[in-house]
């Protein structure tokens, strides 16, 4: 079974308005709320794929209940560890721009993340676990490498989602899959990247220092899958991008589900491709119509 993990969820809440006043009474028109977390979002894209997953992480509070009750009337599996405090909420304000006002969430105790690893610890080899996000401040920077260190230890595969430190720490241990973005990889690597063909050299030695996958995803100048034994640059179907709120996390769940399928490497890239593209193009996160609508466009160039 594929696992998703989400260390810090929320309670996204979204509202838009026509325009806003610092200091003055502001009214929406219109509100919506739904679970956020980059886990969380996978695991939900997922299920419009077909694949089943079960959704961990830390939940607390009428918040953490909402999550949990969300995703299981979406018939998604749960098995978060409760915490003392509330799960946050995030205020998303739409108006000609978005802005942003992400809260700290709850704080989590040596012994919640303790519990967090022996449910872990119950993966087997016919799992994969997607770590995917930042580490909440309460927990140590170490967090990802003792995970990923237990899966090494049972044999269960995984996929980390993650940026800079975070990411290069667990590179030893040898993810299935890594999906950094083109800003990510430069960062990485102290460089700017511009076009799918300065990724090659970057993605390659990727893979050299233990990602047996490597996604990098350019926005609207496409995306490079790069492995051992092949070099990919897909194009991105045309389309009016609404939303890049999940975008990434999109391709990921796109790939695990085409690869659950035992689709081909080829195959399982388009689909990610096509999934980060249709979330991009809608309102929330993408549906299986809209990923197989866009999926003839998707097409693949080999790299030698």
């Amino acid at each position: 079974m594929i696992y998703t993990l989400t260390l810090n969820p929320s309670v996204d809440y979204i509202v838009q308005l026509e325009s806003f006043h610092v200091g003055e009474l502001n009214r929406s028109v219109s509100e919506t709320k739904f679970p956020g977390g980059k886990g969380i979002n996978v695991s939900r894209v997922l299920n419009q794929m077909g694949s089943t997953s079960k959704a961990l992480g830390f939940i607390g509070g009428f918040t953490g209940a909402y999550v949990e009750q969300y995703l299981k009337n979406e018939k998604i599996y749960t098995d978060f560890v409760q915490v003392d405090e509330d799960t946050r909420i995030n205020l998303k304000l739409k108006t000609d721009k978005e802005s942003e006002i992400n809260a700290n969430g709850p704080n989590i105790s040596i012994q919640d993340f303790q519990l967090l690893k022996n449910k872990i610890r119950q993966l087997s080899a016919e799992d994969l676990l997607v770590l995917a996000g930042s580490i909440p401040a309460s927990l140590p920077k170490t967090t990802y490498e003792e995970l990923v260190k237990i899966c090494k230890g049972s044999g269960a595969q995984f996929v980390v989602d993650a940026e800079g430190d975070l990411l290069k720490k667990v590179l030893p241990y040898k993810p299935f899959l890594i999906k950094p973005n083109h800003h990510e990889l430069g960062e990485l690597f102290e460089t700017t990247i511009s076009n799918a063909e300065d990724v090659i050299p970057y993605g390659k030695k990727l893979v050299n220092m233990g990602a047996k996958n490597v996604i990098v995803s350019l926005a609207g100048n496409g995306a490079v899958l790069i492995n051992k034994s092949t070099s990919l640059i897909a194009n991105v179907p045309k389309g009016v991008v609404k939303n890049s709120v999940g975008a990434g996390d999109s391709m990921v769940a796109g790939f695990l589900a085409a690869h659950e399928r035992l689709l081909s490497i080829e195959e399982a890239f388009r689909y990610s491709v096509a999934a980060g593209s249709a979330t991009a193009f809608s309102l929330g996160l993408c549906t299986q119509e809209k990923v197989e609508e866009l999926l003839p466009q998707v097409q693949l160039k080999k790299i030698f």
